[in-house]
């Protein structure tokens, strides 16, 4: 296969997926709206009360982690899961199509839907919010935010692997609420007890949100390359804990058909 063919074939799964996601409207809709109406209600409508712009650009940050995270978790997780048993992703298998197209694809239906939530927030935050960053700021604010999408989708790709089709729904839901609450993208973690706190420095969504918001001088001071590392320490682990799914799905496979 020539290397054009290939790269063909790598854009259309990716149009492929992005036309299945938008197909479904309880994924999409939410996907969209929810960090929409929280930065409109806490960054917007809550936020611009006092004389001090700090509360929408604080959001404008961590809503964006936010925003990339849902796509990303539910696309990888409950997306796999559901065509994993339906057989769906067996007939992926059966074609001459790449093995990576799949994956890329997924990650960039992630990656589009996470674009198109940070330019809504962005374009909420200055004409609504009042919010002024310098021109460099928006830039670089929108590559961290999108670039989160990377550990994400680990993340979702291992619960796609290990959970099924009609529970995969739910076990994202009880990874992607309770880690977007304690990772402070609602409320900073300096307003949570101590115990809360130290669990938020194990979770990716809090270092992510950490270099989001040193864009904008509103980390909490924490070296960058500390965040870096967890991102890339805990992105590798749960590709590792994928593979073992994938693996442990394979053996199941094969002892049914013998």
């Amino acid at each position: 296969m020539t290397p054009g063919r290939r790269f063909r074939i790598y854009l259309l799964e990716a149009r492929f997926q992005f036309v299945e996601v938008l197909r479904e409207p309880m994924f999409a809709i939410p996907t969209l709206a929810f960090p929409l109406i929280f930065y409109l209600f806490f960054g917007v409508i809550m936020g611009t009360r006092g004389v001090s712009l700090a509360v929408p650009t604080y959001v404008l940050a961590t809503y964006g982690v936010f925003g990339v995270l849902g796509p990303a978790l539910f696309g990888f997780g409950a997306g796999l899961a559901n065509e994993r048993d339906t057989g769906v992703l067996l007939l992926k298998q059966t074609t001459p199509m790449p093995a990576g197209a799949y994956l890329f694809a997924k990650v960039m239906a992630a990656l589009i839907f996470g674009a198109v939530v940070v330019a809504a927030l962005f374009l909420m935050a200055a004409h609504a919010a009042g919010v002024a960053l310098y021109r460099w700021q928006w830039f670089a604010l929108a590559g961290v935010l999108l670039a989160g999408v990377i550990p994400f989708c680990a993340l979702g790709l291992a619960i796609g692997a290990w959970a099924r089709g009609r529970s995969a729904v739910a076990v994202v839901n009880l990874v992607f609420l309770p880690m977007a609450m304690l990772s402070g993208l609602w409320l900073p973690i300096y307003m949570f007890p101590d115990v809360m706190q130290d669990i938020a420095l194990a979770l990716p969504a809090y270092h992510h949100a950490q270099l989001a918001l040193k864009v904008i001088a509103m980390d909490a001071g924490q070296p960058v390359p500390t965040h870096l590392a967890v991102l890339v320490a805990e992105t590798l682990a749960f590709l590792a804990v994928a593979a073992l799914g994938f693996r442990r799905a394979d053996s199941f496979s094969m002892r049914r058909s013998r």
